[in-house]
């Protein structure tokens, strides 16, 4: 991307490499994005992007290091700004709900009951505790996640698809941040997308509207189902920030 829009080079942050289970907290889940923020000068900028529940480590870091970031890109990405609010919680209620009853979520219609049980929760910190990890089953993740992807993408996307830290993710909340409204936001939606719909992305996008909206003929992987238009539409949209 950085030599086709005449960018700066690009670093990628993996933000939860670690054991799952073993994140209890936003802030645990998020402290590589953390490090690599607080470690940069301050007078260099970066343009952040961030899809899915990657949206969220896109708020945080607006909050601690606005004068740091130029951008902010959302691809089919949760766009909240004080963080675990209803959204995230009916979003997050949609694939535990569908496997378990949950009481501790007991608000807001799911996105994804229509299937059924779609995910397998792990309780890292026993069976009477909120359960540390989910990850959608192998007979649902093509459907809700890569239905208009090309198939030997989604085999290889599904051999290396790893559980998400859902208690970490349900935690996160984020406060103060005066300048948070100072960072320029786009949002990217995803049209056909079955995992997060469009109709609770639009929602996001009210609630805390960005300075621009694109859209995609995609699933909720545009980077398998639409590559060439997702890094024109990134492009485009990171080069105008300069």
């Amino acid at each position: 991307m950085d030599e086709q829009a005449g960018l700066p080079n690009l670093h990628f942050v993996l933000v939860h490499g670690s054991n799952p289970n073993t994140i209890l907290t936003f802030d645990e889940y998020n402290a590589p994005l953390t490090r690599f923020l607080s470690n940069l000068p301050d007078k260099e900028k970066v343009i952040l992007v961030g899809h899915g529940a990657g949206g969220l480590s896109l708020a945080d870091a607006i909050h601690r290091f606005a004068k740091k970031i130029r951008m902010a890109i959302y691809v089919a990405a949760n766009m909240l700004k004080h963080g675990a609010d209803q959204d995230i919680k009916d979003h997050l209620k949609g694939l535990i709900s569908a496997s378990i009853s949950v009481p501790y979520m007991d608000q807001g219609d799911p996105d994804v009951s229509e299937y059924g049980g779609v995910a397998d929760l792990e309780y890292g910190m026993g069976l009477d505790q909120t359960p540390t990890s989910i990850i959608i089953k192998e007979e649902f993740q093509k459907r809700l996640l890569y239905h208009m992807s090309p198939k030997e993408d989604t085999i290889l996307a599904s051999m290396l698809l790893r559980p998400g830290p859902v208690r970490a993710l349900k935690g996160a909340r984020f406060e103060g941040g005066k300048d948070a409204d100072s960072v320029p936001r786009i949002y990217i939606k995803t049209l056909h997308d079955q995992m997060l719909k469009p109709m609770k992305q639009e929602q996001m996008i009210k609630r805390w509207q960005p300075c621009q909206v694109l859209v995609l003929e995609s699933d909720h992987s545009p980077f398998f189902s639409t590559p060439s238009l997702l890094l024109d539409l990134i492009s485009k949209g990171a080069a105008a920030s300069f």
